[in-house]
């Protein structure tokens, strides 16, 4: 599989305004709030979240396979962390390597859900968590079958880098042998759009 993805007009279009509206200040904060030791952040993007990590994490991999999102994160040039090449299902780190994973926004675009919490439970040490802010599949009739339309008509994921409205994130981090400790997942909406967020843990 080939660690570049390209989707330049949308790069460009989340660099400019997407990125930034997309989700608030306070909600990355939360997201990488407490990490510590190693983190591996999962398609990156143009590094919106690098400037929330605290002082216990000593370095961060960021792996991004879109060129003008990898070379804006790269241009962010912050110490202790480190861009690279590559995608979530094949990811360029060794086994049981990181202490944490972030995944923001980017399980709906990756060609395989299974096989790339696959490998984010590979490259995490036991007892490693998986923190995740996600889009996914809406519960109601009308806004299941409006999402399967904008999926199966091809437009949606082209657009949106890769993204596919219908993904049950959740489950599929369960399916994957991670546990989801109780009050640590959070359902919402952002914009009318279903969303979940949380951390799970690596056996």
């Amino acid at each position: 599989m080939s660690a570049t993805c390209e989707h330049p007009l949308f790069a460009r279009a989340w660099t400019s305004v997407l990125g930034r509206n997309a989700m608030g200040w306070s909600d990355r904060a939360d997201l990488v709030d407490g990490l510590h030791g190693r983190v591996l952040e999962v398609g990156a993007g143009d590094g919106l979240n690098f400037e929330h990590y605290g002082d216990g994490v000593t370095e961060v991999v960021a792996v991004e396979p879109e060129p003008h999102l990898r070379a804006a994160a790269v241009a962010r040039d912050i110490q202790r962390i480190t861009v690279v090449e590559g995608v979530a299902e094949t990811l360029p780190l060794e086994d049981a390597s990181v202490d944490a994973v972030v995944a923001c926004l980017v399980l709906c675009t990756v060609g395989s859900q299974a096989a790339a919490l696959a490998e984010i439970a590979r490259v995490l040490r036991p007892g490693g968590e998986l923190r995740f802010y996600e889009h996914v599949a809406a519960t109601g009739t009308l806004g299941r079958a409006t999402q399967r339309a904008l999926d199966g008509s091809g437009l949606w994921p082209r657009l949106a880098g890769g993204c596919h409205l219908t993904r049950d994130t959740e489950s599929a981090i369960r399916a994957a042998g991670f546990t989801l400790p109780d009050g640590d997942l959070r359902h919402f909406r952002v914009s009318l759009v279903p969303h979940v967020a949380g951390r799970a843990l690596r056996a």
